[in-house]
């Protein structure tokens, strides 16, 4: 748990407590990474080898005059897309706090604060938008956030829960999400490239089919194959969110059809789209996760078991 900023309360005038209960914290809370480490994990082994194979088994047929500066390409290559790997899956997405005042009364009254809440609308741009109410966390959404149900939180301007990275893509770090995305590409396709420059060389000089270079560098060949896919994945993801971008929408909008057969409130033109999320300066967190909190002398659920 952790304590949440005053000033930045969301649809209630009642104390708000932030319940991050799905997250995992480093450093005091200086990093917060999603529930799910397993694709984070996977990422960046798969980034580890893919270096590693690089660099012992194909650097080792690299002239030997470029080889040393090739690998160390490679290296900073690599250490760019763990430091963005790192930055995107680590930094707070745009947790919104929890109205836990709410939530105490519901389970003492044991009625549903939702039915009771009136509707909220905001204008945007001139168009008229309801705000949503969770029911999870008792509060009315910001416009364009939504509830994650993998981390179980309510996240501002939500994209996607990627699963590779095992964290909400949303406000805050949706713009590392990008420049990983960037980078892993480039660092694919530079594999790619020299990997493919030996196995060429390899069958220029020996006559080598396929089979003898499966049977003589299968960890290059592995490596080719895989690069080829990740650039595929990557290619295809890099434009998708540039279409994203120019329109000003998220992949959960886009994905829910929010602003078919109407032009979004929030599209500003393609320069104005892409200054907002290029250039605009990150908001600061809702939640002070490196706050001290004094524990409650109760709980929701412990207040519902003993009532009589």
């Amino acid at each position: 748990m952790a304590s949440v900023n005053p000033e930045v309360e969301v649809g209630t005038e009642n104390e708000i407590i932030a319940e991050i209960e799905e997250k995992v914290f480093f450093f005091h809370g200086r990093l917060i990474c999603g529930p799910d480490p397993g694709g984070l994990l996977l990422t960046t082994v798969s980034i580890l080898l893919s270096s590693w194979i690089f660099s012992v088994y194909v650097g080792e047929d690299l002239p030997s005059h470029h080889s040393g500066l090739i690998i160390r390409v490679s290296e900073m290559l690599t250490l760019l897309v763990l430091g963005n790997l790192i930055l995107v899956s680590s930094i707070d997405p745009g947790i919104i706090p929890r109205n836990e005042q709410d939530l105490i009364e519901d389970v003492i009254s044991g009625t549903n604060s939702a039915r009771t809440r009136k509707k909220r609308v905001i204008t945007v741009n001139g168009v008229e938008l309801k705000l949503k109410y969770c029911r999870i966390c008792k509060i009315f959404r910001p416009p364009r956030s939504s509830h994650c149900v993998v981390c179980d939180n309510c996240v501002e301007k939500f994209d996607h829960h990627c699963p590779w990275i095992g964290q909400c893509i949303a406000l805050r770090n949706y713009r590392f999400y990008l420049t990983f995305i960037v980078s892993a590409f480039a660092f694919f396709v530079y594999v790619f490239s020299f990997s493919c420059w030996k196995m060429h060389k390899r069958v220029q000089k020996n006559g080598t089919n396929l089979f003898e270079l499966l049977k003589n560098c299968p960890e290059t060949l592995a490596l080719t194959l895989f690069s080829f896919a990740a650039i595929l994945f990557l290619a295809g993801l890099a434009l998708f969110h540039v279409y994203l971008i120019s329109t000003n929408q998220t992949a959960y909008e886009n994905f829910r059809q929010r602003f078919v057969g109407s032009k979004s409130p929030y599209d500003k033109g393609i320069l104005g789209n892409m200054k907002e999320v290029l250039f605009v300066g990150m908001p600061p967190s809702r939640v002070d996760f490196r706050a001290k909190v004094t524990p409650r002398s109760w709980h929701p659920t412990a207040a519902s078991s003993h009532e009589v």
